[in-house]
């Protein structure tokens, strides 16, 4: 016994138009196939589904149907197959297009848009942080300047494709498990342009466009990234017989920096002092990406100590706050590896004087005492 229509969609027997639209739009992008890959039941609830809106979706149908059922429709009262019915115009009529992809298009509205296009652009490390007006060379393609990229001869014109009437596809009918369905595809003859060139243009040949080497300029915004990506509008192949020219995407990559590490807005650098400097405090110039300030190190300074330098960091770019972020600069301390004898014994005094122990002059064996004192 065949399934009822009005159970299939989920809806009473007073359903409004609306009503049917908005079952159906539901069910069928739940049970679409392409929604379900190689789901064969899936498929198959999606065809009941569709054979039951092009039923009541008509009214003439829906009338019939609901008088006499299934027989009704099949008793050709209907004036012919009563599943002979353009999927794709069902969603066309509510969706203004297939949801899923595929089927019919509109009538194209003009050439269309040339590709999109990508290029590599290296910054140094204070290039990304403050900003930079960078040039850019791509081989893309350009408008023809002897046609104006309309692809025809000069003092010609294109005109409306013979084969499609203009409309840049051709309709085809074939069979399915539902019956005749109506499918449409690019017209063959003029790639979906809907137009022809009788007299194309010796340049370009037709095409409206060759290929050259365009620059650019780039500006970079301060406080950008490695990875981030710029968008320049407009600037990607132009489009053929004159459509829109695509993006050009401008990928970042930054060099590192000998002195910084980078965290976001933060910078993170490392301040090298002796042990004295550290001991007594010392004012030692630090070179900063924006110059060089005193850093003022305290006495008794503990390796790993950090010191803070707002605004000394990355710009925030737009939309994360205004100003820039901080500068941590970590302390090393640098411990001598050799000492002159004064110095030796002038140590040895304080560390007596201090009551710290430490190793006899010329005990060169501590060293390898410790370490076998761990294995």
């Amino acid at each position: 016994m065949a399934t009822d229509y009005y159970e299939l969609l989920g809806v009473g027997r007073d359903a409004s138009s609306d009503d049917l639209k908005r079952a159906y739009r539901q069910l069928a992008r739940e049970f679409h196939p392409d929604a379900n890959p190689n789901d064969a039941q899936a498929e198959a609830k999606f065809k009941e589904i569709s054979e039951a809106y092009a039923v009541l979706s008509d009214d003439e149908a829906r009338a019939r149907y609901d008088q006499f059922g299934h027989e009704g429709l099949r008793s050709g009262g209907m004036g012919g197959d009563p599943f002979n019915f353009d999927l794709n115009d069902i969603f066309e009529n509510f969706f203004g297009g297939n949801p899923f992809g595929g089927g019919r298009n509109r009538r194209p509205s003009g050439p269309p848009p040339g590709e999109d296009q990508e290029i590599m652009l290296d910054l140094a490390f204070d290039e990304a942080v403050f900003g930079v007006d960078k040039k850019v060379e791509i081989q893309t393609a350009v408008a023809c300047d002897n046609c104006a990229g309309s692809g025809a001869a000069k003092g010609t014109t294109a005109r409306s494709c013979t084969a499609c009437g203009g409309v840049g596809q051709v309709r085809q009918m074939r069979q399915s498990l539902l019956g005749q369905m109506v499918t449409t595809a690019p017209c063959p003859t003029c790639a979906g342009l809907g137009e022809e060139i009788a007299d194309p243009c010796q340049i370009c040949r037709g095409e409206g466009r060759h290929r050259d080497t365009m620059s650019y300029e780039v500006r970079v915004p301060p406080g950008i990234d490695s990875g981030s990506t710029l968008r320049l509008t407009g600037r990607g192949a132009a489009g053929p017989r004159g459509g829109p020219s695509g993006d050009l995407y401008v990928h970042l990559r930054v060099e590192d920096s000998d002195t910084f590490v980078r965290d976001g807005d933060t910078l993170h650098a490392e301040l090298h002092v002796t042990m004295l400097q550290a001991a007594l405090g010392a004012r030692i110039d630090f070179e900063t990406l924006d110059g060089v300030v005193e850093l003022a190190v305290p006495p008794g300074t503990q390796p790993g100590e950090v010191f803070r330098l707002r605004d000394y960091g990355v710009p925030r770019l737009e939309g994360r706050g205004r100003g820039r972020g901080e500068l941590l600069v970590s302390i090393k301390v640098a411990v001598p590896s050799k000492l002159s004898k004064d110095d030796e014994e002038q140590l040895r005094q304080i560390a007596e004087r201090r009551g710290e122990k430490v190793a006899d002059p010329g005990d060169r064996t501590v060293l390898g005492k410790i370490r076998s004192a761990f294995q």
